[in-house]
């Protein structure tokens, strides 16, 4: 004869209590004695359904959460079962449900499972609107570092998205909107200080200015209208880097651009071209110019392709007149 699924064994008991037939009975007795273990976790489980208490699966299911996640909370301390059967079982409370509730929601807004388990068992309303004043000023605060990221994130996206479709060999007069930038003092080389030297002051003097700000933006140089006629371009004026919280300007203008790859304070070649060009199209300086390395250690592995844009504010001669 056929042995049950000792999990259907009570919709077969019914079944055959129902059909009232020998056979019928014969299999009841058959399977009951088969699976006694069966059936004495399944009448115990019914047993504690009806004092209230439920399996660790049962508990899982209507607390909308997992058995290993029960088992875990079980094994740190911060909610254990009420009880253990004869069978070993694990049963919880219905009033624990609302206890798991208290949990997920904690962690949710931010606390850890340590912080949990010692508020758990203190809390009251005084503590729990300590807590919660606690954990919306921490929030606050990651809020303000993620819209702080976001930024930079943007940024850096728009510096190389701004060469994506360059031809890096050619070099245009164009004329570029206003951008907001974060600008620097004018560099001290004095006493033998090095680029490294006035990098440093840079950032110094930044931080203590904006001491939320972001430092972590491109960082290029600007170089004044007479170093350029006279040919001077190593060691920027000031430094700057692109934020839309900037004070001031890079301004719009007419610029000569042109590109060329290479490392730091390598643009010898790139400035020349465009000072030809710049007299050979009936232009002439006017202002500052700009040093950026759109493409640079953020996104290229070797110096050498480091991707340079030199940006030079003109005008065509005899407009100054006009």
């Amino acid at each position: 004869m056929k042995s049950c699924n000792p999990n259907s064994i009570a919709v077969h008991i019914l079944e055959l209590y129902e059909e009232n037939c020998c056979v019928g009975q014969q299999f009841v007795l058959l399977c009951v004695t088969d699976h006694s273990n069966a059936w004495d976790s399944w009448r115990y489980d019914v047993h504690m359904h009806e004092a209230g208490l439920f399996s660790i699966s049962d508990f899982a299911k209507y607390s909308r959460t997992t058995r290993d996640t029960l088992l875990h909370y079980d094994r740190i301390g911060i909610l254990s079962p009420v009880s253990r059967g004869d069978n070993n079982y694990r049963y919880y409370s219905s009033t624990q449900l609302a206890v798991v509730n208290v949990i997920r929601t904690l962690q949710q807004l931010g606390m850890t499972l340590e912080e949990i388990k010692g508020l758990k068992d203190r809390r009251t309303p005084e503590l729990c609107e300590e807590v919660f004043a606690s954990q919306i000023e921490k929030i606050d605060g990651q809020i303000d570092e993620w819209v702080r990221a976001r930024k930079l994130l943007l940024t850096l996206q728009k510096t190389i998205q701004s060469v994506s479709n360059v031809d890096e060999s050619s070099i245009k007069i164009q004329f570029v909107p206003a951008e907001a930038i974060i600008l620097g003092d004018l560099n001290d080389y004095s006493r033998g200080r090095s680029f490294f030297d006035t990098i440093l002051s840079f950032y110094q003097s930044i931080s203590e200015k904006y001491p939320a700000l972001d430092l972590n933006y491109g960082v290029w140089g600007t170089f004044s209208e007479e170093r350029i006629k006279r040919g001077d371009w190593i060691g920027a004026d000031r430094f700057y880097f692109y934020n839309p919280e900037g004070q001031d300007k890079r301004p719009a203008a007419l610029y000569a651009i042109g590109y060329m790859r290479g490392g730091y304070d390598q643009g010898d070649a790139l400035y020349e071209r465009l000072i030809d060009y710049i007299n050979e199209n009936n232009f002439e300086i006017c202002g500052n110019a700009y040093e950026e390395y759109p493409l640079n250690e953020f996104c290229i592995v070797d110096p050498k392709n480091y991707l340079m844009r030199v940006m030079i504010t003109v005008r065509e001669k005899g407009s100054a007149a006009k």
